[in-house]
């Protein structure tokens, strides 16, 4: 009895740190790596507390490696954007200006039942009312209604309501989404105005830098440069 508490203890003690270190997002909706890696985990942390014949070491070191491919993959899909499309994903768009795109719809393997359940968790009961709803790589669906639609709305408080559309990544990560440029119409020496505007004398500097369609910019500098 003595040795199966002693064994448990330190499974789950060894569980938690490994999710502290994989970090907050896994205590939340979880991506298709992330989910692989949690079944595992459980699966093989099971395994030495149902057999106290195993040694704990063929549970320990399992998880530990589990862990730090975990990490790895991680850490390339922060500096490789095509790499982490490929573990990933990418978003889809399931309502484009009202409109629902049913070839995503099809691709998603959603139905239209469904896709109602997730609008009206949102709030939103009539999809004539929603710009934009994307189907993100965790599984959730993030809904962007038009402004007037919108709580607290300007139209009900008798104002004019710009619609600003979709943020465009134009800096990601240090990284230049040159294709989001191109379809912004913008080039490299509008870009090198901005980052001059706001003291940055590379794209390496910035963390995030967006425009929407009324030309309005969010700028982010990256933590620790000076």
């Amino acid at each position: 009895m003595g040795v199966s508490f002693v064994r448990t203890v330190i499974v789950f003690l060894l569980l938690i740190v490994s999710i502290r270190i994989m970090g907050k997002r896994q205590l939340g909706e979880l991506e298709p790596l992330e989910l692989v890696v949690a079944v595992l985990i459980s699966n093989l942390a099971s395994q030495p507390l149902q057999d106290t014949g195993t040694p704990l070491i063929y549970g320990v070191v399992p998880v530990l490696t589990l862990l730090a491919c975990q990490l790895v993959i991680s850490a390339i899909s922060v500096k490789s954007s095509r790499f982490r499309r490929v573990v990933s994903g990418k978003p889809s768009i399931l309502i484009d200006n009202g409109v629902i795109v049913q070839s995503e719809m099809k691709k998603c393997r959603l139905s239209v039942d469904e896709l109602y359940v997730e609008l009206r968790i949102n709030g939103i009961t009539d999809i004539s009312q929603v710009r934009h709803a994307i189907l993100e790589t965790d599984g959730t669906l993030s809904v962007l209604p038009y402004a007037k639609f919108s709580p607290a709305t300007p139209e009900e408080l008798g104002v004019a309501a710009p619609d600003d559309g979709l943020p465009v990544s134009v800096i990601t990560e240090g990284r230049i989404m040159r294709e989001n440029m191109r379809l912004l119409g913008k080039d490299e020496k509008w870009l090198e105005a901005q980052l001059r505007k706001r003291g940055a004398r590379s794209a390496r500097e910035v963390y995030l830098l967006t425009v929407d369609a009324s030309g309005n910019i969010y700028y982010a500098k990256k933590e620790g440069v000076s």
